[in-house]
């Protein structure tokens, strides 16, 4: 078994142990977040393209699920495919790994973990992509992510949500059966080093 595989698994435990937090959500309109086209930025093909084979057989869903993303925000200048395990006993936690892909600084591990707060019951595993807005730097990307309120919904069997931190927006598209969308009432935090804490 991988570090990986290990890493997602124990943080699968530790979310159904109960582990909770409050967090408010972000009281931010989609219109504080323009959506211009950039140098740096990625259309819906490259994305979709790029995510085909990282999402398997999901990944017919994933060109809607793309295109909506990019209607409502904008084409991102990054993107993150990984993988992610969460669990809730109506708080719940998640952890993540993937890899970042920009145009200008390449590519670059990272980790993401947060709770959230949901009334559902459970866990789950999902390959998740993320469409990172406004990234000036990739050491920009290592801070907490408010979830926006009112942004979740599902598109083509796909989970989308958007979580905000300065002018910058992260929106997570989520495969799997049941995916949940508590990011919504809680925060994601990046970092470039695998971690248990969560807050």
């Amino acid at each position: 078994m991988g570090s990986r595989t290990i890493f997602l698994t124990a943080a699968f435990a530790a979310a159904l142990l109960g582990a909770s937090a409050t967090q408010a959500p972000a009281q931010v309109s989609r219109s504080s977040y323009p959506a211009p086209t950039a140098p740096n930025s990625y259309n819906s093909n490259d994305l979709v393209e790029s995510g085909h084979k990282f999402f398997g057989s999901a990944s017919r869903g994933l060109a809607m699920a793309v295109e909506e993303a990019v209607r409502r925000w904008g084409e991102p200048n990054g993107y993150i495919l990984g993988q992610e395990a969460s669990g809730a006993f109506f708080g719940g936690l998640r952890y993540g790994e993937g890899k970042l892909f920009t145009r200008n600084a390449g590519e670059r591990r990272v980790f993401w973990q947060g709770p959230s707060l949901g009334f559902d019951v459970g866990g789950e595993g999902a390959r998740t992509m993320m469409l990172v807005y406004n990234l000036s730097a990739v050491n920009a990307l290592y801070k907490r992510f408010v979830g926006i309120d009112g942004s979740a919904y599902f598109v083509g069997g796909f989970g989308i949500s958007a979580a905000a931190a300065d002018e910058m927006v992260v929106v997570p598209i989520r495969s799997g059966v049941g995916a949940r969308l508590g990011i919504n009432m809680g925060y994601l935090k990046f970092t470039p080093e695998p971690t248990w804490n969560p807050f």
